[in-house]
């Protein structure tokens, strides 16, 4: 090619030094992406941040860059405790199959319940329906105690805003006995609305609520200290209604949000 030997290792020497300055970019913001964050982001969900600034590398590399050379770990999710059962007025069977998707909005609901404390130790409850067909939270509503009422307020409260056909509506929960009592179940034959119960003892029955909980707890509750009921509910309806449903990536979605997803249905 008549060019001299040290004029080819200059020119591999130049583009050694544009690799590592387009590295050294990508290794910021990777960092930067992971303390905005709070150390949420695992290296799935840091593809789909870097994508969104124009960073398109692949997941493998993502994850050498993340935990090799950053050192960064996404905080881990705790194992949720068991539950004392009461007594069931009446067990559905499990319509749902772990068939976790729905072709039609509003079409499959799942619900549950979880713990949350206050600074001062003291326990609540949060209730909340998910919508199986883009993963979408349709109600929260947190109290002090875990009731069949609060069962029925949040399902009221899912019906009021999303306004579904309740007659074609399937209620997928665990046996637990807020679902389970004559309160809850004759507020869902009033509404026409078909119940599903998970096997007892069998949380990938219900394996999205599941993962919205473990979400919930990872992203929000264990990195904040809450001291008053208002600061508590408020927190967590900001993140279900905001970030959750519409600033948050999810898996299902081909990693889109829950907002996007259901405005493309």
């Amino acid at each position: 090619m008549n060019i001299y030997p040290n004029a080819y290792y200059n020119y591999l020497a130049q583009r050694k030094k544009a690799y590592q300055q387009q590295k050294h970019r990508i290794l910021q913001k990777i960092k930067d992406i992971y303390h905005t964050y709070n150390g949420v982001p695992g290296y799935r969900t840091m593809q789909v941040y870097l994508r969104r600034e124009g960073i398109v590398i692949s997941r493998p590399t993502v994850h050498r860059y993340m935990n090799r050379e950053l050192g960064l770990l996404a905080v881990v999710r705790r194992r949720k405790p068991n539950y004392c059962k009461g007594h069931a007025h009446k067990v559905f069977p499990n319509l749902l199959q772990q068939n976790f998707t729905a072709e039609e909005i509003n079409h499959k609901w799942c619900t549950d319940f979880t713990y949350l404390f206050l600074s001062n130790g003291s326990k609540r409850y949060n209730c909340t329906i998910i919508d199986l067909h883009d993963r979408s939270v349709v109600a929260s509503i947190t109290d002090k105690k875990i009731t069949s009422d609060l069962a029925i307020r949040t399902l009221q409260k899912a019906i009021q805003s999303q306004k579904p056909k309740c007659q074609q509506l399937l209620l997928h929960s665990d046996q637990g006995s807020q679902y389970t009592s004559q309160e809850f179940i004759d507020f869902c034959a009033s509404q026409g609305i078909q119940q599903s119960m998970s096997k007892a003892g069998y949380p990938y029955d219900n394996a999205p609520m599941e993962r919205y909980y473990n979400t919930l707890k990872n992203e929000l509750i264990e990195l904040h200290c809450y001291h008053t009921d208002e600061e508590l509910t408020s927190s967590i309806e900001e993140f279900a209604y905001g970030w959750y449903n519409h600033g948050r990536p999810h898996s299902y979605n081909d990693y889109r949000t829950p907002y996007e997803a259901r405005c493309h249905s």
